[in-house]
């Protein structure tokens, strides 16, 4: 414990003397805020925006479209993982499709979506669901080809069933990447949805920036990107601790050595 207190004074005090080093230079070189603003005025933009409460409806379309569609990404991926793995047939008649679409820049197919599925939320699920899909079903099959085949043929031998060998051994094995895709996931899924409402978009912190930017609002415009990476650092946070939890036989700490 105390050296995860250390490590994290010393991570704040590395962000002050940043900061420091960043208010300082402004000031020295007589920077415009239209160009790079000071850290003192992206402070007083965040607290007006936090207290004329400009940003809150932006703020919570955006976490729903995050949330929504990094679900609708993890359940996808794990789904459609999971039966790529077990079934060859399908990965071959499907896999080198969604190689294809993965590899199609989402803001070049954003339009589309926005087009299908109109301007409302549901456009920046569905771009949000896309961007985290592929990490989550990479990991998956990963996750379920790195069984052990002595293991799979001991179970074999006392009789389980597929079902019984996937729940007993192929998830408990594949649960370590399982979750290191969805780590990756959940920071993408910020990308996705700020990409969709770039695009086209009724509100959102994504519509918020572009709003600021025309109207040269960079100190607003650094206020929402420290809103957008809380929601990023929040959300993999969380799915670390679950990881931690749901996979303890992996997160241990090191025994201390006697003698």
């Amino acid at each position: 414990m105390t050296r995860r207190r250390s490590e994290t004074l010393q991570s704040i005090l590395f962000l002050i003397c940043v900061l420091g080093l960043w208010q300082a230079a402004t000031v020295a070189f007589n920077i415009s805020p239209v160009i790079f603003p000071a850290p003192s005025k992206i402070a007083v933009r965040f607290y007006q925006l936090i207290a004329t409460g400009q940003i809150w409806p932006h703020f919570f379309a955006t976490l729903t479209s995050i949330l929504s569609g990094f679900g609708i990404g993890i359940v996808a991926g794990v789904v459609v993982g999971a039966m790529v793995s077990l079934m060859p047939w399908f990965e071959r008649l499907i896999y080198p499709y969604l190689v294809a679409l993965q590899s199609v820049p989402k803001i070049a197919i954003a339009p589309l979506f926005v087009l299908w599925f109109g301007y409302g939320v549901m456009s920046k699920v569905v771009i949000t669901g896309l961007v985290c899909f592929f990490p989550v079903l990479v990991s998956v099959i990963a996750g379920f080809n790195s069984t052990d085949r002595d293991q799979l043929e001991m179970m074999k031998s006392f009789g389980a069933s597929r079902w019984q060998t996937l729940r007993r051994l192929r998830i408990p094995a594949a649960l370590v990447l399982i979750f290191a895709g969805i780590e990756i996931a959940a920071v993408l899924a910020v990308i996705g949805a700020v990409v969709g409402e770039f695009v086209g978009a009724q509100q959102g912190l994504g519509y918020l920036i572009t709003a600021l930017n025309f109207s040269l609002d960079v100190p607003g415009v650094f206020a929402v990107l420290i809103f957008l990476s809380a929601i990023g650092i929040c959300l993999h946070a969380v799915v670390r601790i679950l990881g931690r939890r749901l996979v303890f036989w992996i997160h241990r700490d090191a025994a201390p050595l006697v003698g």
